[in-house]
């Protein structure tokens, strides 16, 4: 089923305090407000935008015919819907992951240009999954991948609590889709990861994964990670039987595996 997002007026402040969406907020300023900023008002400010503006799809916006991932290429024209919680998100996203959103479109437009616009390669499926759900994880423990690879939920979210907090693991929602479904607190919610060993320059080196091809050739290489499991991001994981019986805790499939951990050489 497809997630429908409440309307404003509905979301009660305190959601924009919760993780993840409490960590966005240099944009309170659009997130708490009673209605939609004009899309013309989320260029404000922006100084890495490189030329690219966020603009209101409409009628005469899509009569040039091209593909949305052609025009942000072409013309650096963000089709933008109005009063809309995925494209809001999507802007805000574009504003704190410049350099990984072009490479994103870079590499999309490459494949559009083999494949088409009717027909989809498993990289445009790798890099369309990770824009919208995609989650970056830092990892500077070793043992936790570990876990993760075996997705020992109870051991990677419970046994080792404290790591999310002492900064042995850290994750930053960039999908916009895991976004929106954060405006409902009680969602239980699965992103797809790219993990990372860079402590220092993490997103300039997923940045150029992406773009050098070094990373989202497949689905496969994304890791499921269900980010309701860390602690303080859902009300109910401070009971240890919410691994147990969450429905976001799925076990590894046979021969599932996972890539390397990224990481800058």
């Amino acid at each position: 089923m497809r997630f429908v997002a409440p309307a404003r007026a509905a979301i009660p402040r305190s959601v924009y305090a919760q993780a993840p969406l409490a960590a966005w907020h240099e944009y309170e300023r659009w997130l708490a407000r009673d209605d939609f900023p004009p899309v013309d008002e989320l260029n404000d400010g922006w100084a890495d935008a490189g030329g690219r503006r966020f603009v209101e799809q409409t009628p005469e916006l899509l009569a040039d015919g091209l593909h949305y991932e052609t025009r942000i290429a072409q013309h650096g024209r963000i089709a933008t819907r109005a009063g809309n919680w995925h494209d809001f998100f999507n802007a805000l996203v574009w504003r704190r992951y410049p350099a990984i959103k072009a490479s994103l479109n870079a590499r999309q437009v490459a494949e559009i240009g083999v494949m088409g616009d009717k027909t989809r390669s498993r990289a445009q499926c790798a890099l369309t999954h990770f824009d919208e759900g995609g989650v970056i994880v830092v990892v500077r423990d070793p043992a936790l991948v570990g876990l993760w690879d075996a997705h020992d939920w109870h051991g990677l979210f419970w046994r080792e609590r404290a790591a999310w907090n002492d900064g042995r693991i850290e994750a930053q929602v960039f999908g916009h889709a895991l976004l929106e479904m954060a405006l409902v607190p009680d969602t239980v919610i699965t992103g797809k990861a790219l993990a990372i060993a860079d402590t220092v320059s993490a997103i300039p080196a997923v940045a150029a994964a992406v773009e050098a091809g070094l990373a989202l050739n497949d689905p496969q290489e994304l890791r499921p990670l269900p980010i309701s499991g860390i602690p303080g991001w859902h009300r109910d994981n401070a009971r240890e039987a919410f691994y147990r019986d969450a429905p976001c805790f799925k076990p590894l499939r046979p021969g599932r595996t996972y890539p390397a951990v990224l990481s800058r050489s």
